[in-house]
């Protein structure tokens, strides 16, 4: 791709709105600046973690060389579990994360990546850039005194390895699975028994220690690490998360000091590159679902009665939370109200010929 000329010559769809930005013109005289990125993504994560790379190099091009990022992979400046402390602190001016990694410190940051029964990725964008998502979360970031921009969405995810077939919720009974945060409450409410992470999830499940793991999370992500050897059972939806997105953060301070020509560059460069992830990850993934297939993995979809319980722990989920947090509520209400339009929408305009298409070709693995 020829970044300068994309940049500075057709243009670069940006923020809310729609607007499309061509590259603003510099003054000889605009500032320098030598800005670090902590991100929550390994190099091993090269759709993600090189999202970071052609984010940064986008606004090189866009600014001369006078706005330079510098991103630096998880551990390296930051944990994963760090990178938003680390910007809130000015250790980094920019961090790259999911969101939904720090539950802890808000629940509703998980509105902001990912939630059960949320929203596909292109109903995440129409509630983000046409809906009041990106206000709402630009609210709940001001707090951390951090400015969010959207920056990748994976698309749809897988629900997992398993090692023995799932035909109805009661296989969940006391299911040993890897997971934790909301995702492990939820599915400690179905009746499983959420495992903390194991060093070493392949030999945990030779062992017994684990029955499944949710693994990458796309066929590419997973089979670029390999999949588990005695869990073959590769089980859809992920209903904890209909896509994920991530995000750049931006310490409020620092975003304050740059010019009106870089804020713009950045917003322009951030949703260039927003758009490229999915557009990766859905070319990446066709194409490693068919090689983990012709290598062993048996794709099975959750039983009704799974995605049922799975629903009733969420709701009880949300109603609990947004009895506690009106800032969760406020979020939450516009979240699912936009989900209920986007639905029905994508059930008339995608739905019907989807279907028609998926049980028109046949899958074959390569």
């Amino acid at each position: 791709m020829q970044r300068r000329s994309f940049l500075k010559g057709a243009g670069l769809g940006a923020a809310a709105g729609g607007a499309v930005l061509a590259a603003p013109t510099l003054a000889a005289d605009s500032p320098s600046f030598k800005w670090r990125l902590a991100s929550a993504f390994t190099e091993q994560q090269n759709v993600l973690y090189g999202a970071a790379g052609v984010f940064v190099q986008y606004v090189s091009d866009a600014t001369d060389g006078r706005f330079v990022i510098q991103p630096a992979p998880a551990g390296e400046n930051a944990p994963a579990s760090g990178v938003l402390e680390t910007v809130q602190k000015g250790q980094a001016e920019m961090g790259h994360a999911v969101s939904s990694l720090y539950e802890s410190v808000n629940p509703a940051f998980c509105f902001d990546a990912a939630v059960p029964f949320g929203l596909t990725t292109r109903q995440m964008n129409a509630w983000m850039f046409e809906g009041d998502g990106l206000s709402l979360t630009r609210d709940l970031f001001r707090d951390h005194g951090i400015v969010n921009f959207p920056l990748g969405n994976t698309g749809a995810r897988m629900g997992g390895w398993y090692k023995n077939e799932i035909r109805s919720i009661e296989a969940f009974k006391g299911l040993k699975i890897q997971a934790q945060g909301l995702l492990g409450t939820l599915l400690a409410a179905m009746g499983a028994a959420p495992q903390a992470p194991a060093a070493d999830a392949q030999a945990a499940l030779a062992a017994g220690a684990l029955d499944a793991v949710l693994g990458a999370g796309t066929p590419y992500d997973d089979d670029k690490q390999g999949a588990p050897k005695s869990a073959n059972f590769y089980y859809y939806p992920s209903w904890w998360a209909g896509s994920t997105q991530a995000s750049l953060y931006i310490g409020a301070k620092a975003w304050g000091s740059l010019p009106k020509t870089y804020q713009t560059i950045v917003k322009a460069a951030s949703c260039a590159v927003h758009l490229d992830v999915t557009a990766r990850y859905d070319a990446r993934n066709a194409v490693a679902l068919r090689r983990l297939v012709a290598g062993g993995a048996q794709l099975r979809a959750f039983p009704r009665s799974v995605l049922d319980a799975a629903w009733d722990a969420a709701a009880a989920w949300y109603a609990d939370r947004s009895g506690k947090d009106p800032k969760f509520k406020a979020i939450h209400d516009s979240y699912m109200a936009s989900r209920g339009d986007l639905v029905s929408w994508f059930k008339v305009g995608e739905g019907a010929y989807e279907q028609y298409l998926s049980s028109t070709l046949v899958f074959k693995p390569s």
